[in-house]
């Protein structure tokens, strides 16, 4: 069977989309896999690999292709959350070499998915904060940069995982009265069936709870901020911060603070949809550049790798539209054949009441 013309993978820190498409932009098939927590190993070695092989053959196997055949497509784009640093890259391009998945690879931070699905330019800023947090740029004149985003050792901050932690942190300091008190105290140990922080802590330290739950907290946290509680929000804005930071340095370090550049938000943090966080960050960029637009992506991830290879391939508006139009969440979970197009993004409320007005 003729290999399909595009192999486009998003991995993320809680799972992997695969989807193979023809040069058209018609939908062969797609998978998603769960990993649960941020893929373990080195990146590019078979262990972090692992989810990437096997959503990619789950793709061939719903497409009706043998998944052990290869090369499965002419051309493979892989957004990856492990692609951080260069040498990340050439291990990961090592390690498609040797399975040959394509016959040829692209390898991208997962950020730049984001970015791609969320505009229908070729440029702008993509920020991922889902198990953790990463941004990238693209200019119009096709540079590009990036942050390592490999946690506090390279001055991250933020993501599920670290909400999570920190609100936990808070509760336990409010049990014990080395902190102020908040309602994450009660909401933290309630939302894992517990009755005090202290247990959830337990649980952790004895292996019964593994530490990748700890990203569940994202909800409650933003649930405790909806209630005014002031530590909550605390956490909450200096996330919102965190991210007008990297936004406002992608743009500056790319010279775009006076184009219209758009900046795209994708990940899970972002799905809270509380009017007050979405429109301190879109506050933060706009006084940085007057024209930006921020907006919260709503289909998923892959669709961005998917036309990131259409890109590359050269191929004609029409594909553009059926990717869009195709890949939805639901084909990916495979819940319903759904055949009404994505989302593909959700503006911030002050820029849906700008367009209105």
């Amino acid at each position: 069977m003729k290999p399909a013309a595009v192999l486009a993978v998003d991995g993320g820190g809680s799972k992997v989309d695969a989807v193979l498409i023809r040069r058209d932009g018609t939908l062969l098939g797609a998978a998603r896999i769960a990993t649960g927590a941020a893929p373990d190993g080195v990146p590019g070695e078979d262990e972090h690999m692992r989810p990437i092989l096997e959503a990619t053959r789950a793709a061939a196997g719903v497409a009706g292709r043998d998944p052990a055949a290869a090369p499965l497509a002419d051309l493979g784009v892989f957004c990856l959350s492990g692609a951080d640093l260069p040498v990340d890259d050439r291990r990961i391009v090592r390690w498609l070499r040797r399975h040959g998945l394509a016959t040829e690879d692209v390898v991208r931070n997962d950020s730049f998915a984001v970015l791609r699905a969320g505009t229908e330019r070729s440029w702008g800023v993509g920020v991922v904060c889902g198990f953790g947090t990463n941004c990238s740029g693209v200019a119009p004149d096709g540079r590009v940069t990036r942050f390592p985003a490999i946690g506090p050792v390279s001055g991250d901050f933020g993501g599920g995982i670290e909400l999570g932690t920190l609100s936990l942190w808070h509760a336990i300091r409010a049990e014990d009265g080395r902190g102020e008190q908040t309602v994450l105290r009660k909401l933290v140990p309630t939302h894992f069936g517990m009755r005090r922080p202290s247990q959830v802590m337990e649980a952790l330290y004895r292996g019964t709870l593994g530490e990748h739950r700890l990203t569940e907290l994202t909800p409650v946290l933003f649930r405790a901020a909806r209630k005014n509680d002031r530590i909550a929000r605390e956490v909450v804005w200096r996330q919102a911060d965190e991210i007008v930071a990297m936004a406002t340095v992608a743009i500056r370090r790319l010279r775009m603070q006076k184009l219209d550049v758009e900046v795209v938000l994708g990940g899970g943090v972002f799905q809270s949809g509380w009017p007050p966080f979405l429109e301190r960050i879109e506050s933060g960029v706009r006084a940085f550049a007057p024209d930006a637009r921020v907006l919260v992506l709503d289909a998923p991830p892959v669709v961005g790798a998917a036309l990131i290879g259409l890109d590359h391939i050269g191929a004609r508006g029409g594909a553009y539209r059926r990717v869009r139009a195709g890949l939805t969440h639901e084909r990916l979970t495979a819940k319903t054949a759904a055949r009404r197009g994505p989302r593909p993004r959700r503006e911030t409320p002050r820029a849906r009441r700008r367009e209105e007005s």
